[in-house]
């Protein structure tokens, strides 16, 4: 006979919760149905998120979201920190919040963090939020199934709006809105991927591999979707794709700062997980027709960003400069002969002429101006000039020769872009 009436309560809530349950399973509920059902039953606030911290569902009042929010457990961007949560309990002002994985078949599939506002979550409660945590995993991956196949077809569609050969423009803008999109207006294409670094690290199998690229595209989905519901967002074999609305009449700096906004939503803090990539954002396409192209410039910068300014970086296909040109040679062997001819020994990958690009490239940044140049390496002055005469032993005279200089300049820039 139970006589502490906290667990009397505690079972009574249980079997409360496993009715609702029940009911949510046969009806065909979801996660949202299931957080409302866990906090009616146990009077807790209750969110559910990807395995990264983004809110899927909840059932919160502005008191609990505020309470998250003052201890530290949400980022600017909304993000739950999962990884913050302690599953024994964390303290949060004078209650307490649990976190528990939603897994199905040794898949981590997303979170489900409770939170009592007044007091230690009871161990039964932590018992019965298990349970909710094994419904949503079979509710996670029936959704996700039938997602995944909704999102191969929805990106077969946009690549081939990309190749030009989806139909009539009319006709493509009328099969997007099928989906929920709006690709008849202005746009900025991005094109984001993870960078290879941070796939190394994750080891070699292809499953993890392909799990993180879905987690990565998912963070995508579950960004724009918030921001704004028509917005195109897929994932192809290894990049994630998203058309992001922008207002030409409002120059590109609002438009700029719209796709900044959603890159830098769906990088977080960094936590929970999140593992770094590389986006590449096109020119405004104004329309269906230009969007083929707009494709091709987000791909391009992403790319050459990345070989230019290494991982986690975001490159404008209009900031590429110089690149943007030497980037239309089709030939990387080309690009690497002509480097070879115009810097000679200081074209080839050694640490020694690496070094020397360096201050070859400083000294063309400050216009050949030893003293500036030396102050920018923290050289003596001696020996810039030591180095000055080095490279025009090597080069020729390309401190007073501008046609060699320019050379020289694009030479190094050449370089960069065959990595």
């Amino acid at each position: 006979m139970i006589s502490d009436p906290e667990a009397v309560a505690a079972l009574e809530r249980a079997d409360a919760l496993h009715t609702a349950l029940t009911h949510i399973v046969l009806e065909g509920g979801d996660l949202a149905a299931i957080a409302e059902a866990v906090g009616d039953a146990l009077g807790y606030g209750v969110v559910f998120t990807s395995t990264d911290g983004r809110e899927r569902a909840a059932h919160l009042d502005d008191a609990q979201r505020a309470l998250l929010a003052g201890s530290e457990l949400v980022d600017q961007t909304g993000r739950v920190r999962v990884e913050r949560l302690d599953p024994d309990g964390t303290a949060v002002g004078d209650g307490e919040a649990v976190v528990r994985r939603v897994v199905a078949a040794g898949v981590d599939l997303a979170r489900l963090v409770a939170l009592r506002p007044d007091g230690r979550i009871h161990a039964s409660d932590v018992k019965a939020l298990e349970r909710a945590a094994i419904v949503a995993a079979l509710l996670v991956t029936r959704v996700e199934a039938i997602t995944a196949v909704e999102n191969k077809y929805q990106g077969d569609f946009l690549r081939d709006v990309f190749l030009g050969r989806a139909g009539e423009p009319d006709d493509v803008a009328e099969h997007a809105r099928a989906f929920g999109w709006q690709l008849d207006r202005p746009v900025m294409v991005v094109v984001a991927v993870l960078d290879p670094d941070a796939l190394a690290a994750l080891g070699p199998a292809a499953e993890d591999r392909r799990a993180w690229q879905d987690r990565f595209a998912h963070a995508w989905r579950q960004v724009t979707a918030a921001v704004d519901s028509s917005i195109a967002s897929v994932a192809f074999s290894r990049e994630v794709v998203t058309l992001v609305p922008v207002d030409p009449t409002q120059g590109p700096g609002p438009a700029h700062a719209a796709v900044d906004r959603i890159i830098e939503a769906v990088r977080g803090d960094r936590g929970g997980g999140r593992i770094a990539f590389s986006a590449g954002v096109s020119r405004i396409a104004l329309g269906l027709v230009d969007l083929p192209e707009a494709f091709r410039q987000a791909q391009r910068a992403v790319e050459i960003g990345r070989r230019v300014h290494g991982g986690g970086s975001t490159t404008r296909f209009d900031q590429l400069g110089l690149h943007r040109l030497l980037a239309l040679v089709p030939d990387a062997d080309e690009l690497t002969a002509f480097a070879a001819d115009v810097l000679g020994p200081l074209a080839e990958r050694t640490p020694e002429a690496a070094d020397l690009r360096e201050t070859l490239q400083v000294l063309l940044d400050k216009n050949f101006n030893v003293a500036e140049a030396a102050r920018a390496q923290f050289f003596h002055y001696n020996t810039m000039r030591y180095r000055v005469g080095k490279l025009q032993r090597l080069l020729g005279p390309v401190a007073t020769d501008p046609h060699l200089r320019l050379d020289v300049a694009v030479a190094l820039r050449a370089l960069e872009i065959v990595g």
